[in-house]
């Protein structure tokens, strides 16, 4: 599973994302990876999910499955969000 945390500049709030989706990886046990991009250079950029900010989340056009994440540092909200995207990614 490949999943970019992405924010407008690919800095700051999409590597807060990106430990804490890693975090939630690791304790449930998911194997994949995470990338932090900002939002111009995801096109063309191979990826099962995308997680980002409602704001970003809102702009982004890619063939990968967005999640719009409220609160970046909410590890609850984050978990519940990469456990479902990794049940979509087995079917």
């Amino acid at each position: 599973m490949k999943v970019l945390a992405v924010c407008g500049m690919g800095l700051g709030s999409s590597l807060i994302l990106k430990m804490n989706i890693e975090k939630a990886m690791e304790e449930e046990g998911i194997k994949g990876t995470v990338e932090v991009r900002d939002l111009s250079s995801i096109q063309g950029e191979r990826a099962d999910f995308i997680f980002a900010s409602e704001e970003i989340a809102a702009k982004i056009e890619h063939n990968a499955e967005v999640y719009s994440v409220k609160n970046m540092t909410d590890k609850k909200e984050i978990k519940e969000k990469i456990l479902e995207a990794s049940q979509r990614g087995e079917n």
